[in-house]
């Protein structure tokens, strides 16, 4: 009897599994350094323990990003470590912060499946739900994977499709109770744009851009323990469609994060992620930038120091600044389109 671990492949998939994942993580002020020098985020809540302090926190969390890569990489090796792609996310909330020293551990639980019409792989769907070291949730998700079968003439599992929400209801949006914007300072923060200053509608362009280099994406992966085979595995990659590894989705998610600071600085805490789909593969070499449009804000009840903004960050590769490329007349992404992120932040108000 082999004491190694294949993964899972689509067929051992079923409506209403629960899968418990191995390792819990201690996240450490040595992640949070790392994650910085992956990406570069400067937003002031999570950089310095002074201004997060202010702010009512006791120091400063962990960027919502990283902690959401840490509970997705404890599920890889039973859900997506036979994945061709990771496709989409959806019904995304983070709820209580995460500091240095606290430990993530992740529950998912399968909510449908439905074969590919090749029949050599099919989509899974989870939610996935991370909780600290006193059981309280930190971030609940649900995601669909590309999962090849271990034998395209197995029988697949009856189809069922989850009905998904596009976005988690702005009214809903709530504030971890100890923050409080009120002696928000936007000299400290890097930009003097709040909640008001923000139109439906509006468009912005981040400007900048950075080149994806293999060892990065590569270490920002393992930072995560995230097992995919797509990611690593040069021997395998050679024999698929593109020849080569794939970025890990979520290393583009938190460049574009990063690089949304131009223009949205203030934009200091991630409450949802509505819904994401990595519409175009990445590989090393690509050259990712970043615009934004603002979909929907709101005022948040009972709170005159925080509003609630729906954006939409749209990652290219090799796009040029100025354009917003999107999709075509029929409905197809543009090529240079590599990630459509639909997400709501909370950002201060001028009360």
């Amino acid at each position: 009897m082999t004491k190694t671990n294949s993964g899972n492949f689509f067929e051992d998939f079923a409506v209403g599994q629960e899968l418990h994942h191995a390792t819990p993580r201690t996240v450490t002020e040595g992640d949070v350094s790392l994650y910085t020098a992956l990406y570069g985020p400067r937003f002031a809540l999570q950089s310095s323990d002074a201004f997060a302090y202010s702010l009512g926190l006791p120091q400063a969390p962990l960027d919502d990003l990283l902690v959401f890569h840490v509970v997705f990489g404890k599920t890889v090796p039973d859900v997506s470590l036979n994945a061709q792609a990771n496709l989409g996310y959806a019904e995304g909330r983070f709820v209580e912060p995460v500091y240095p020293g606290d430990t993530l551990s992740t529950v998912s639980r399968v909510i449908g499946v439905r074969e590919n019409s090749s029949g050599k792989t099919g989509v899974v769907y989870v939610q996935s739900v991370g909780r600290n070291q006193r059981d309280e949730l930190v971030v609940d998700y649900k995601r669909w994977v590309m999962v090849n079968k271990r034998d395209p003439e197995s029988p697949a599992p009856e189809r069922a499709v989850p009905k998904l929400a596009t976005a988690l209801p702005l009214a809903e949006i709530e504030v971890p109770g100890a923050l409080d914007f009120r002696d928000f300072s936007t000299e400290l923060s890097g930009s003097p744009h709040l909640w008001e200053d923000y139109a439906v509608g509006e468009r912005i362009d981040h400007v900048d851009a950075m080149t994806i280099e293999d060892a990065e994406h590569q270490l920002a992966t393992r930072l995560y323990q995230n097992t995919a085979k797509v990611h690593f595995n040069q021997r395998l990659a050679a024999r698929t469609r593109f020849g080569r590894r794939i970025v890990y989705g979520g290393h583009i998610i938190s460049l574009a994060r990063a690089l949304s600071f131009n223009g949205l600085a203030n934009a200091v805490k991630i409450a949802a992620i509505n819904g994401g789909l990595h519409s175009n593969p990445s590989f090393a070499g690509d050259t990712i930038s970043a615009w934004s449009e603002i979909v929907d804000k709101a005022e948040i009840a009972g709170r005159n120091d925080v509003g609630a903004l729906r954006v939409r960050t749209i990652a290219l590769k090799d796009g040029e600044s100025g354009e917003f490329p999107l999709k075509d007349e029929e409905g197809k992404y543009d090529r240079s389109v590599v990630l459509d992120m639909d997400y709501t932040v909370l950002m201060p108000r001028r009360g």
